[in-house]
């Protein structure tokens, strides 16, 4: 006989509980934000600020101040830079994206090398969801809160500029504005997935689920509902599934967010083959 307490083994233990928590919360301001990003062709610009965030932790570190804080710095740096260096010539942004990152990450990983510190190089790089702390969480739920209450509110505002930048600007939208804010928030979502999946794997969580609704729905507000409920999913099962097959979390959660971005497009092109082809 099939014996169930196997199944809800894992709630009985709180740092399970904990990890639960937080991808709940974690995957709200993500999942918004991926919509956004699939939109208006950025997803590069999320993997940059992934990896282009190391080197403020560091520095943070070096000088005693909040390693979020350092984080959010260094990753906005990167987007800002990439914005400007774009501006001023003939190389494409990806292209930019690609050196800065890069450049941004070796400067890291040397500064890491260097100074003698107890942070964990496979905690920043992977993540520890089962090892988030209460001093961890009182700076990701009000990170996340705010983050998703801007989104939210701002969805409109947001759409048109991802969408049609000519129209944002001929509706009166103060698109400049709405730039370094959406470079904010993608610093701060950055930031949030930090303790969840790391640098590496950042990218996934502000890009799969939104890849997903893309694929999945044909009105906006749909699909920024889809990519919410993906996320969360995703993301509870990825972390209750890797505690069975003795895994970290962040890559777990990642691969179940891929599987389903390949069912999602098996699913797509049997609905509709001749468009997919």
């Amino acid at each position: 006989m099939f014996d169930f307490d196997i199944l809800v083994e894992p709630f009985k233990y709180s740092f399970m509980i904990n990890a639960f928590i937080i991808s709940l919360i974690i995957s709200i301001p993500t999942a918004l934000l991926s919509c956004f990003l699939i939109l208006k062709g950025w997803a590069l610009l999320g993997d940059a600020i992934s990896h282009a965030i190391l080197p403020g932790i560091m520095i943070a570190f070096i000088l005693n101040l909040p390693l979020l804080i350092g984080a959010f710095i260094s990753g906005l740096s990167c987007a800002v830079l990439t914005g400007y260096i774009s501006n001023n010539c003939r190389l494409k942004p990806d292209t930019v994206m690609g050196v800065l990152f890069s450049g941004f990450f070796g400067i890291g990983m040397i500064l890491y090398f260097f100074v003698n510190t107890n942070i964990h190089l496979d905690h920043i790089l992977f993540g520890n969801l089962l090892g988030i702390e209460n001093h961890e969480m009182k700076t990701i739920v009000p990170i996340s809160t705010i983050v998703s209450l801007i989104i939210i509110i701002k969805w409109k505002d947001f759409l048109l500029y991802s969408f049609d930048l000519v129209q944002a600007k001929a509706s009166g939208l103060k698109v400049n504005v709405l730039h370094y804010i959406l470079l904010s928030i993608i610093s701060l979502t950055v930031v949030v997935t930090l303790s969840a999946t790391g640098l590496i794997l950042a990218v996934g969580l502000i890009i799969t689920p939104g890849a997903i609704a893309f694929l999945l729905t044909r009105k906006f507000l749909n699909m920024l509902y889809a990519s919410v409920l993906i996320c969360m999913i995703s993301m509870c099962f990825g972390t209750y599934l890797s505690f069975y097959i003795d895994s970290s979390p962040a890559p777990t959660i990642i691969l179940v967010l891929t599987a389903l971005f390949f069912i999602s497009f098996i699913y797509r092109i049997l609905l509709n083959p001749k468009k997919s082809t």
